[in-house]
């Protein structure tokens, strides 16, 4: 359930001097040679990075950043222009950079703005920007002394915490007038174990968009340094992995970066305008097993892709991508919503003031099935199971990915018996989904690590699925 938050416009007028009238001015401006729509986009990050590496701390930073982006859309063209100077004059020449796109009279004039309240998905007071940095500090010395501590085997232990508080302001030639106020955190470990010659490496990490509390109990320091730490001493007793077409499990959670990755991007709508997706023009068909059902869902407390509204000053929403494998729509903003005639699904999203918004995923995951996961395992003669991936690329093009695993196990008879190394899935997004056959009722989202890049921007993401089996999928690996 949400509750009203406070009123984050409240800053930008405040603090930073900024009126409606010089927003309304900077609008028209900005169509002053034509256009479809323009917005302004408002921001001030401060933000805290800090690293320990060998017990020692190695680098300690904070920032803070504001600026504002100018666009402007006529047809399929957007002009863009960004000032970090937040002075009337600057404002206004940056409009008027933006305004050079269009020609012809304005389609869409200032009619003053509506403001409009946000959700509270996520605490503002009390998020981790308001800690000192000594406490930030104890968590990450926390995570190297009980990373050192799980094994003699570790060698070396890096940790890190990084948090923001990123305010944001949307006003737009729609009349569109809304704000808020994101903080977010994450805390890394990185370890290497080894054995003579043998080296190995473990990660972990979480966090989302929470307070200090969040890092104590089920979700503390030593929680990821154990995990990061267990992962490298499994990999240092692992043997190569098979090779050549087989069964996959995939384990519930962080494995779903696999859907984001290799389908997610392909349900964007710009690269289905653009017909450059492996999904362009398949609405309404099949395009997975029916036993498959894909979420992209902004709206859930806390989450690290969770947002009370996109870069666009829309809400965000839960959107039914594929539904028991009938592909039902895109993730769309403000341009490819209208050039589409499609609904606007909130999802316009950026990394910061210097970009342009685009359709960006949230938080995406697959809906539980009602195969129990042991089920799952025992249906397997012979297969892998993918707990755990570090990196992939895919071509969404096409749907052709290659993903590496990071923490994967033989299948043998119904059984989970060694762990691998090495192991990589291969394959094609749209046409892997139509080998699922099982998906168990074990749904769960990543720990709150995700960052997803577009087109040269990053914005923090979540994912998630429960246990699924595809029948068939190539695995790439040295061994028999």
């Amino acid at each position: 359930m949400t509750i009203p938050a406070p009123d984050h416009k409240r800053y930008f007028i405040e603090k930073l001097g900024l009126s409606e009238r010089l927003m309304e001015r900077c609008l028209g401006e900005a169509l002053s040679a034509g256009g479809d729509y323009a917005d302004l986009y408002f921001e001030s990050v401060t933000s805290t990075s800090l690293g320990i590496d060998e017990s020692l701390v190695k680098s300690a930073s904070q920032g803070i950043s504001v600026g504002c982006g100018i666009r402007v859309v006529s047809g399929e063209r957007t002009g863009y222009a960004y000032t970090d100077d937040l002075s009337s004059d600057r404002l206004l020449r940056a409009a008027r950079t933006a305004a050079l796109i269009a020609s012809g009279p304005a389609k869409e004039l200032m009619s003053g703005f509506r403001h409009t309240d946000t959700p509270s998905l996520y605490p503002v007071a009390g998020a981790t920007s308001d800690a000192e940095i000594a406490a930030k500090l104890a968590l990450i010395e926390r995570a190297d002394k009980a990373a050192r501590a799980f094994d003699s085997r570790i060698t070396q232990v890096r940790a890190g915490f990084n948090d923001e508080l990123r305010r944001i302001l949307v006003a737009a030639s729609d009349g569109t007038f809304a704000s808020d106020t994101q903080p977010l955190a994450r805390l890394n470990v990185f370890v290497i174990a080894k054995d003579g010659t043998n080296t190995a490496r473990g990660t972990s990490g979480g966090g989302g968009r929470v307070t200090m509390d969040f890092f104590e109990g089920d979700k503390s320091p030593e929680h990821y340094a154990r995990e990061a730490a267990r992962t490298a001493i499994l990999q240092l007793g692992a043997i190569e992995a098979p090779a050549g077409e087989m069964p996959v499990v995939l384990g519930p959670g962080w494995p779903g970066v696999l859907l984001h990755e290799a389908v997610g991007h392909g349900l964007e709508a710009d690269f289905n305008r653009k017909k450059t997706s492996a999904f362009a023009g398949l609405i309404g068909q099949q395009v997975a097993s029916p036993k498959v059902t894909v979420v992209d869902n902004g709206l859930m407390p806390g989450r690290r892709g969770s947002i009370n509204m996109d870069d666009e000053g829309n809400p965000t929403q839960e959107t039914v991508l594929i539904e028991n494998g009938i592909l039902k729509g895109f993730l769309s903003d403000k341009l490819n919503s209208r050039l589409m005639g499609m609904p606007n699904t909130g999802s316009g999203r950026r990394e910061s003031y210097h970009h342009i918004p685009m359709p960006r995923m949230t938080n995406t995951y697959m809906l539980n099935g009602e195969d129990m996961p042991e089920d799952i395992i025992k249906s397997v003669k012979r297969g892998l199971y993918a707990v755990n991936f570090g990196g992939g690329q895919v071509d969404i093009t096409n749907g052709k990915f290659v993903f590496s695993a990071s923490e994967a196990y033989l299948i043998e008879d119904g059984r989970v018996t060694r762990p691998v190394k090495g192991a990589t899935l291969i394959g094609n997004g749209p046409e892997a989904l139509k080998y699922v056959s099982m998906v168990g009722n074990d749904l769960a989202l990543d720990e709150g690590i995700g960052t997803c890049g577009k087109a040269g921007q990053s914005v923090p993401v979540g994912v998630g699925m429960p246990t699924v089996k595809l029948d068939r999928m190539t695995v790439g690996g040295t061994g028999q």
